[in-house]
């Protein structure tokens, strides 16, 4: 009997090394091809893992990535002034404004997430809520800022974007909406685009409903308060 139970201490302890070294072999892989993908995205267009999802379920997707000498200011500034109002200061993280939704009894919510934060979760991670994905989202935002630089990480961002059932990206969406391209964005075209974003299945830049013309018309009020708060990405 003390031979059998030693003999099952002995497997279960083999079974536990088994699964440790695999868990630590699995976080080596994945971290490296974290680095690999943050290294390859900082140079080749970035896909969303939305849009990695309806090509593998054979969905259509609408996107031409551009660089970003060839989208509008107006669209970069209306979406720092809508999103992200400190971007050009914090390091993908803007811990005022994640505490305090960490503290809201509601949980996690879309507040809280810097665009840097948006752009890592569009590229890395799945959709959704949860304090799983937002705290995956933390250290995934702060990496990024610092590989990719606040131009990148707009570029990036305003190319993976979803205006629209399968319809991804800044050029995409002008084209879509107003039938010109997305460096040629005036001020109010770009401030519908920076307002459809936070539910771009139901709101139409093209034809926007009272929600979004106010939502909008919110976005061009914060651009002229913006100031050189949003150069930091803007191209040259």
């Amino acid at each position: 009997m003390a031979d059998a139970s030693v003999e099952r201490r002995e497997t279960g302890s083999g079974l536990l090394a088994w699964v440790f070294g695999w868990c630590l072999r699995l976080t080596f892989w994945l971290v490296l091809a974290l680095v690999v993908a943050l290294v390859l995205y900082r140079f080749v267009p970035v896909p969303s893992t939305l849009m990695l999802g309806r090509w593998l379920t054979l969905r259509p997707v609408e996107r031409e990535w551009v660089p970003l000498e060839r989208i509008s200011p107006n669209l970069i500034r209306a979406v720092i002034a809508s999103e992200d109002q400190r971007f050009c200061s914090h390091r993908g993280v803007d811990w005022v404004e994640l505490n305090a939704v960490m503290e809201d009894e509601d949980g996690p919510s879309r507040g809280a997430s810097t665009l840097t934060m948006q752009t890592a979760k569009n590229v890395f991670l799945w959709p959704g809520r949860s304090y799983i994905r937002k705290g995956l989202e933390i250290p995934l935002a702060m990496v990024s800022d610092l590989a990719w630089g606040k131009p990148r990480v707009i570029e990036v961002y305003l190319n993976v974007a979803e205006w629209g059932e399968g319809l991804f990206g800044a050029e995409a969406a002008a084209q879509h909406y107003f039938r010109k391209s997305a460096a040629r964005l005036t001020p109010v075209e770009a401030a519908r685009l920076a307002g459809a974003l936070p539910n771009p299945i139901l709101r139409n830049p093209g034809k926007p409903s009272r929600a979004l013309q106010s939502a909008s018309g919110r976005v061009l009020r914060r651009m002229g308060q913006l100031g050189s708060l949003g150069n930091c990405a803007l191209p040259g």
